[in-house]
């Protein structure tokens, strides 16, 4: 019997690769998914669909009792520091006690474990790099905090109720398979943002702070193709105990790696507009993936800067608009 695979938050850029890869991979899956910041048409056809949100605690109940999976993804989660630091009531809300409407629904189902789509965030600023699971998290936003209160829920969940867990933590998804690609309203990621200046949706990509203690004088950040990301997310479930890891490259790239990674994909000259550093930007924040690749096997396959923005040029020249334009699927069911 096929094992059964809840993903919240499967309409989302992550979840709906997370979706795909698990159908390939012989899983039963079903999304459940508000569609308040995702797509219904990035969900695959082959996976049951359930719309709601998590922070209605009766319906994530009907729906697991319904579908009744082992094993939840949780990817349904607010993602946006400014957005944090402007309203922390809704972070707090929907990432954490939100949160807490699905733990108590998957002991109710007596499901095995959640893969836990956690962030790097819970770190703050670090002393150290690459950062290290052995690093002090100590978030500087509501959005970090939200994810490290719901990590240490997590930990107690499985402490008092043996529900395992596994929390991934990362920076920034990059790249796109063949029909899924990253598509945000409004979009804050700095690879969809250059490459909308390449396909003429906007004059300049803006360049906050130039000045830093880097070889450029750029920001540098860790980037990892989706699919890798959620490569690490099928191998977590393999696990029977409870773990937590950093996904990271090492290394980094720079802003201006980036751009220029995108200048020669693209062959558009892609303008820079000099702005003001934002505040609390650290110069470099680089995470160290030792841990799981030594524990799972986790090995990235496309670490290239040129390999994430080829493929999600490829998407983007394809889909313009995002997925505005796309049609429901319309094999695509919609549990009760």
């Amino acid at each position: 019997m096929k094992e059964r695979v809840l993903v919240v938050g499967g309409a989302g850029y992550i979840g709906s690769v997370a979706v795909s890869m698990l159908l390939d991979n012989g899983y039963d899956v079903a999304v459940f998914d508000s569609l308040e910041r995702g797509h219904r048409a990035a969900i695959d056809s082959r996976a049951e669909f359930y719309h709601g949100d998590l922070k209605e605690r009766d319906r994530i109940r009907r729906v697991c009792n319904a579908y009744r999976p082992s094993v939840a993804m949780h990817f349904a989660a607010y993602a946006l520091v400014g957005e944090s630091m402007e309203n922390p009531s809704l972070y707090f809300r929907n990432n954490l006690c939100a949160g807490i409407n699905l733990l108590d629904t998957l002991l109710e189902v007596q499901a095995r474990m959640i893969i836990f789509s956690s962030t790097c965030a819970t770190f703050g600023v670090p002393k150290t790099l690459p950062i290290t699971e052995e690093n002090p998290q100590n978030p500087t936003n509501p959005y970090g905090e939200s994810k490290l209160m719901f990590e240490k829920a997590l930990l107690w969940y499985d402490r008092i109720h043996g529900l395992k867990h596994v929390s991934l933590r990362y920076f920034n998804a990059a790249g796109a398979t063949e029909s899924l690609g990253e598509d945000h309203d409004p979009e804050t990621h700095l690879i969809p943002n250059v490459l909308k200046v390449a396909l003429g949706q906007r004059d300049a990509v803006s360049l906050f702070g130039g000045d830093y203690p880097t070889p450029d004088g750029t920001c540098i950040r860790d980037y990892i193709h989706i699919e890798d990301l959620c490569e690490a997310h099928l191998l977590a479930m393999k696990l029977d105990q409870s773990r937590q890891y950093n996904l990271g490259n090492g290394e980094g790239f720079s802003v201006l790696q980036v751009i220029q990674a995108a200048r020669e994909i693209t062959g558009h000259p892609i303008p820079v507009k000099e702005e003001a550093r934002r505040p609390g930007d650290p110069p470099i924040l680089v995470g160290s993936a030792d841990k799981i690749k030594a524990e799972l096997g986790w090995r990235p396959k496309a670490p290239e800067m040129a390999s994430m923005i080829r493929s999600a040029w490829e998407w983007h020249k394809k889909h313009p608009e995002g997925y505005k334009d796309e049609k429901q699927a319309s094999s695509l069911s919609e549990g009760g």
